[in-house]
Order: structure tokens, then C-alpha cells, then sequence
């Protein structure tokens, strides 16, 4: 399904702002619950391991629970900015839309009843969101992963002769590469220079850049530029097939690896409310805090912090004999704050 929606906001939503959306229909509560955890694994799988990006899986409270839904369950990213991003939903819709809409079934006993419905979506903010999460001054940084080319190959030449030179050794070298369906891409544009080549591609957020010009073939070697870490290195030509490999899994695992340390350094546990709203106006990121589970409470946290409830983690401490951290009544749960887009 794919809906179209006006309010603009950098990176996140342009004027046609694209969702993918499931819906689905069950004959029992369990069948039911099962697809909401499915399809909620799904996302967090995606954003992980394909586009580096940890998250933080769980329910919404009761006040940003989908409208209509018995619960709502998400994953909630955070960005270089210290801001949260609600990046995934998934949704137990219940019996609500089949009694609104009269959907129902006959089961094998031949009784009528309503089927149980679940919703889920993500849309195109996941692009926003892998570009705030991992890009820097120079432009994006795009995971092996997700990138329309894991690695790009610049030729450097000055003559015909050497151009030739180097077309017979990328052309062998791709060979390689394209047997494996590795994506790649060599950049013969004669109107730049290879200088504006390598700003371009570290712009564009290639993971990889090969540079070889004819010096590099008599040495049989190439330079090889890992986008993540700006290192660079020399390569053997008979090694670069196995050690390209290598350095694509690396790229993926370190641009992982390094927002997942970036979350915990900005992630805080305060303990007193005081020291949350000090927190929430001079630093960012993730508010750990014991919560009382009331709307009232809730939306008073909102006001006086300008910080939302943002997802009550799955992982849960245990909340016996803790009080919620704003009101000091009995706490039902453990929630992330942050302020969000």
C-alpha cells in the first residue's frame, strides 16, 4: 500500500511520502500476536543488519498506541542529533476494524466470528533516517549492505595507452566480482579529475573506492579507501579479490558496531526527576525512567521536558519496589524518553 501525505520535513517526509504497510486477518488472539511480533522482527532486522542501525524494540504506552489498536509495538532508532526516530510499528488492531467493518468467518464448529486483525509499516523516513544516523561532513555513509555499488573503482590515466592499460586489468578484476554479484561501478568520466572523483564518491557514500592508475599495475597493487574510517591501504591485485570481500563485511559490521556504541554513550539512567529535566535541556539522547504508566503523569513529563515517551524496551528490568521517577507512585514499567522529530 502506498499512501501520499503533504507536510514536508528534511530527509524524513517529502510532499509524496511513500509507505510500505501490511495488514493481515486471523482466526484466533494468538495467531494474531505472533504476526505483530513477526513482522515487528522483520524491521528490526532490516534496519540492523542491512542498514547499520540499532535500535531499541518494544511497546508504545497506552497514550502513543495507534489509534484503534490494542497495542502498539516499535522500533525506536537514535540519531546523530540525539533525537529519536521512530523507524518501525507493528500493530494488534484486535477485533476493533472487523466489528466497525463487520469481517467475520464461519470456524470449523460453523460459529460466526469477528477475525482479529494486525498492522504494520515503515516508509521512506528509513532513508532519512540512514542518512542522520551515519553520515558526516563529507557527505553520506552508505553500509555494503544498502549501497547501489559496494565498491567503486577509479582509473587514473593520462594517455590512451594507459587507459587501455587499465581497461584490460579492471575488466579482468570485474569479471571476479560480477561471477560473485558483487555491485560495482568504474568511473571513466574524462571530464573530471580523479580528485573530483574521490570527493564524489565519498560524497555519494561509496562504502569502498579502488584507485589504480599505471603505477599501481607495475607494482601489481591497488589502493583501497574504506569510506566508514577514511583509511586507506595498498592491495596486491592477486589479493584484492579475497580482501575486498573481507573489507565489505568489515565496513558492515563496524558502521553496526559503532551506532550501537553511540546509543549507549547517549543513553541515561537519571535518578532523580530533577536531574532528567537538566538532562533533557542540556544533553541528548535516549531518558531511561521507571514510569507510573498514568496519561496524566505522561503528558505532564511531555510538557515540563519537551521529551516524549518514545518505547517501553522489551528487555525490562524488574519494576517491583521502583517508583515512577516524576511521581513517586508504583512504577509498571521502565521507558525511554528522548525528544524526537
Amino acid at each position: 500500500v502506498v499512501r501520499w501525505e503533504m507536510r514536508t520535513r528534511l530527509f524524513l517526509r517529502t510532499t509524496e511520502f511513500l509507505w510500505q504497510e501490511g495488514h493481515t486477518a486471523h482466526a484466533n488472539r494468538p495467531e494474531a500476536e505472533q504476526e505483530v511480533e513477526r513482522a515487528l522482527l522483520m524491521y528490526q532486522h532490516l534496519v540492523e543488519d542491512v542498514f547499520a542501525i540499532k535500535v531499541i524494540a518494544g511497546r508504545k504506552t497506552k497514550s502513543e498506541t495507534f489509534a484503534g489498536a490494542e497495542y502498539t509495538t516499535c522500533i525506536e532508532g537514535l540519531m546523530r542529533d540525539g533525537k529519536a526516530l521512530q523507524m518501525g510499528t507493528s500493530h494488534l488492531i484486535g477485533e476493533h476494524f472487523a466489528k466497525e467493518f463487520g469481517v467475520s468467518f464461519l470456524d470449523e464448529t460453523g460459529q460466526k466470528k469477528n477475525v482479529i486483525t494486525t498492522s504494520w509499516g515503515v516508509s521512506t523516513r528509513l532513508i532519512g533516517g540512514l542518512i542522520m544516523a551515519h553520515g558526516d561532513d563529507k557527505g553520506l555513509i552508505l553500509p555494503p549492505r544498502i549501497a547501489p555499488y559496494e565498491f567503486v573503482v577509479v582509473p587514473i590515466w593520462k594517455t590512451p595507452e594507459e587507459r587501455t592499460l587499465l581497461a584490460g586489468v579492471i575488466t579482468e578484476l570485474s569479471q571476479h566480482w560480477e561471477l560473485e554479484n558483487r555491485r560495482i561501478y568504474v568511473d571513466w568520466r574524462e571530464t573530471v579529475t580523479p580528485g573530483f572523483k574521490f570527493n564524489d564518491w565519498e560524497l555519494k557514500g561509496a562504502p569502498i573506492r579502488i584507485e589504480i592508475g599505471p603505477k599501481d599495475v607495475a607494482q601489481k597493487q591497488a589502493v583501497v579507501v574504506r569510506r566508514d574510517t577514511s583509511e586507506k591501504t595498498t592491495i596486491p591485485l592477486n589479493e584484492l579479490h579475497g580482501k575486498l570481500a573481507e573489507l565489505v563485511q568489515s565496513v558492515q559490521q563496524n558502521l553496526l558496531q559503532r551506532h550501537t556504541q553511540f546509543v549507549a554513550e547517549h543513553t541515561y539512567e537519571p535518578k532523580t526527576y530533577e536531574e532528567f529535566k537538566q538532562l533533557a535541556e542540556q544533553a541528548a539522547g535516549f531518558f531511561k525512567a521507571f514510569h507510573c504508566g498514568q496519561a496524566d503523569c505522561e503528558a505532564a513529563i511531555k510538557e515540563e521536558t519537551k521529551a516524549t515517551a518514545r518505547v517501553v524496551p522489551f528487555d525490562q528490568p524488574k519494576a517491583s519496589e521502583r517508583l515512577c521517577l516524576r511521581c513517586s507512585k508504583p512504577a509498571q514499567y521502565q521507558v525511554l524518553f528522548a525528544r524526537a522529530y
